[in-house]
C-alpha cells in the first residue's frame, strides 16, 4: 500500500506510516506555462510524495541512500522512473569515484568522557599524499590559540612531551604542514579544529606522515581547549574501493539548446542516514518542477540534473562539467542549485551573488549571479517572506559551474550553523539551535526517530514539521524553484542578454543529445 503523508498528519501518525513506493506522477498540463500556473501545479503534498519514496528506499536498504550503496542506486531508479512517466528521456551518467566506509574514531577519555561522532563533530584527514591509519592515546597538548603561527614552526610545541597529542587550531599555514610538525615535535596523533563554523576535508601534500590526524569543529575543539588535563584517543580507520554512482539528466523537448537553463540539486545521502532533508527536499521540489513542466515548450532549453556523490565532494557535477567541451560549457546560460531547502529551524537564504555580504574573493562570482538572485529576492518580497543573503562560496554543486564562469544562484535553508535570535524573531523557530539539528545526522528522516524530543516539540509551536522536514520552509521553496525556473525558461536576458520570448518555444532537433559531464571543483578549501 503506498504511503501518503498528507499535510495535516501528525509528527506520532508520521512516524506510524509504513508502505511502498508512490504511484506515478500526475502528467503535467502543457499549460503550466507561466510562473502563476506552474507555482499552483507543483505543490508541497506533490513534493513530500517523493520524499516518502526515498523513505521507503532508505527503509528498504539499510536506513541510507549514499553513493556507492543500494540505496542511491535504488533511488537514481525511481526518478528514471518518474521522468519517464512524465514523459521525458532522461540520461543516466556513470562516474567512477573512491567508495569509503568509516570506522575512525575520536574520544575524550577523561574528565568527562565523550564520543563524538563522526561526520558532524570530526573527519579523518584526506590528505593527497595518503592517510595514515593508527591509533593515539595520550593527553592533549593544546597550541594556544592566540598564537600567530598556530602550530605551524617547531617552537610551537616547546614543551610538549612524546606521545602527546597535539590541539592545533585551523590556520596561518596549510593542514599537511600543521600535521608534520605535530610529529617532528614527537607527537602521538594530532587534531586539527576549525576557526569557524562548518566541516571541511583536510587536503595537501603530507607526505612522511605516520601519525593518526583529524579535523574537529570549532565547536569541538574549543571544548578540548577548555578541558584541563584532558586525555583523549584518536583513531583513524577506514576501507576505500573504486565504485560507481551516477548522475541523472533530463531536459526539456523544446527550446534553444544554445542557451540552455540547468537546475540540479544532489540526490545521494550520508552513510547512515536516509537524508530527507539534506537532499532529499532538493531532489524532491525538482522533481516535482520538472514533472509539472513536462509538457512546457519553452524559449530556452531547461536541463534538470540529480548529482550523485556530492557528500563525497561534489563529484557526480565536478565530471558533470569537467566533461564539458568549451562550446557546451559556453551554451550553459545559468545554473540554479537547491541543496538543502526545507530545514527544520529554516532561514531563507538565497546565494549571494551581489557579493553584498562581502565574503567571496573579487573575481570569484561570475558576472550574472547577481541577477538570478534578484529574482529570488523578488519571489519572497511579493510573498511577504523575509529572506538572506547566503555565503556564495562554490561548497555546494554550483561550484564547478562557477569554477567555469557559468553564473549561478539558489537556495538554501541552513545546515549545522546556530540561528540568531534576530533570525529567530524574522522566522520563528528556536535562536540558538541549529537551521538542521539533524544535519548529517541518522534523524534526518520523515519519521521523527532519534530527535531531540524536547527540542523538536519547541520547533513544532512555531512549525508544521513532517519528520525533519519544516513543511511551510518546503511549500515557500518549491515555489520559489518553479518561478526561478520558469522564469529563465522564457527570458535570461538580464543574466546573459540573450533576447527573451515569453510564450514561445522553439522545436529541438535530435542533435540536443550532446555529451553530458563535468569540472573538477577549484573550490579554496
Amino acid at each position: 500500500m503506498p504511503r501518503r503523508i498528507h499535510l495535516a498528519v501528525t509528527a506520532a501518525a508520521t512516524a506510524a506510516l509504513l508502505g511502498a513506493m508512490t504511484s506515478p506522477p500526475a502528467y503535467a498540463d502543457p499549460n503550466n506555462n507561466t510562473v502563476r500556473k506552474l507555482t499552483k501545479a507543483v505543490t508541497a503534498d506533490g513534493v513530500v510524495e517523493h520524499l516518502e519514496a526515498l523513505q521507503d528506499i532508505a527503509d528498504a536498504n539499510g536506513g541510507d541512500r549514499a553513493a556507492g550503496r543500494p540505496g542511491y542506486k535504488a533511488s537514481v531508479d525511481y526518478v528514471v522512473e518518474q521522468l519517464e512517466a512524465a514523459g521525458y528521456d532522461p540520461t543516466v551518467q556513470e562516474f567512477p569515484f573512491t567508495y569509503a566506509e568509516e570506522f575512525s574514531e575520536l574520544e575524550r577519555i577523561s574528565p568527562n568522557p565523550r564520543v563524538f561522532e563522526q561526520g558532524s563533530e570530526f573527519l579523518r584527514n584526506t590528505f593527497d599524499s595518503g592517510t595514515p591509519e593508527g591509533t593515539a592515546t595520550g593527553t592533549l597538548f593544546v597550541i594556544p590559540a592566540a598564537d600567530t603561527t598556530d602550530g605551524c614552526e617547531a617552537g610551537d610545541y616547546a614543551g610538549m612531551a612524546a606521545g602527546q597529542v597535539a590541539l592545533i587550531q585551523r590556520g596561518g599555514c596549510g593542514f599537511a604542514i600543521k600535521a608534520l610538525a605535530a610529529q617532528a615535535a614527537g607527537a602521538s596523533g594530532a587534531i586539527i579544529y576549525n576557526n569557524t563554523a562548518g566541516m571541511i576535508n583536510m587536503i595537501g601534500d603530507a607526505t612522511g606522515l605516520r601519525i593518526p590526524v583529524v579535523f574537529a569543529s570549532q565547536v569541538v575543539g574549543e571544548d578540548l581547549a577548555t578541558t584541563p588535563g584532558a586525555t583523549v584517543r584518536v583513531e583513524v580507520d577506514f576501507t576505500a574501493e573504486q565504485r560507481t554512482a551516477y548522475n541523472v539528466l533530463a531536459e526539456t523537448a523544446s527550446g534553444d539548446d544554445d542557451n540552455t537553463v540547468m537546475a540540479g540539486a544532489h540526490l545521494d545521502s550520508v552513510q547512515g542516514g536516509a537524508g530527507i532533508q539534506d537532499n532529499g527536499s532538493g531532489s524532491a521540489a525538482l522533481l516535482e518542477t520538472a514533472i509539472q513542466m513536462a509538457k512546457v515548450k519553452p524559449t530556452n532549453t531547461v536541463r534538470f540534473a540529480w548529482w550523485g556523490a556530492e557528500e563525497e565532494g561534489l563529484l557526480g557535477s565536478e565530471h558533470y562539467v569537467e566533461q564539458l567541451s568549451e562550446e557546451e560549457a559556453e551554451d550553459i546560460a545559468l545554473y540554479l542549485n537547491f541543496d538543502m531547502i526545507a530545514s527544520p529551524n529554516y532561514m531563507f537564504g538565497i546565494y549571494d551573488g551581489d557579493n553584498s555580504g562581502g565574503t567571496a574573493a573579487p573575481g570569484f562570482i561570475p558576472d550574472g549571479s547577481a541577477q538570478i538572485e534578484d529574482v529570488f529576492e523578488k519571489f519572497y518580497a511579493d510573498r511577504g517572506e523575509p529572506s538572506q543573503d547566503s555565503e556564495f562560496s562554490g561548497r555546494s554543486d554550483y561550484g564547478p559551474f562557477i569554477a567555469v564562469g557559468i553564473p549561478a544562484g539558489g537556495l538554501f535553508t541552513g545546515a549545522e550553523v546556530r540561528k540568531t535570535a534576530g533570525e529567530a524573531a524574522l522566522y520563528g523557530g528556536v535562536a540558538g539551535a541549529s537551521y538542521d539539528p539533524c544535519y548529517h545526522e541518522s534523524c534526518d528522516n520523515l519519521t521523527g526517530a532519534g530527535q531531540d524530543v524536547a527540542l523538536y516539540e519547541q520547533l513544532r509551536e512555531d512549525y508544521t514539521l513532517i519528520g525533519n522536514v519544516n513543511v511551510h520552509a518546503l511549500d515557500v521553496n518549491s515555489d520559489a524553484i518553479a518561478t526561478a525556473i520558469m522564469t529563465f525558461a522564457y527570458d535570461t536576458s538580464t543574466v546573459n542578454g540573450a533576447p527573451g520570448h515569453p510564450g514561445r518555444g522553439l522545436v529541438k532537433s535530435g542533435a540536443a543529445d550532446r555529451t553530458l559531464a563535468a569540472i573538477r571543483d577549484q573550490r579554496a578549501r
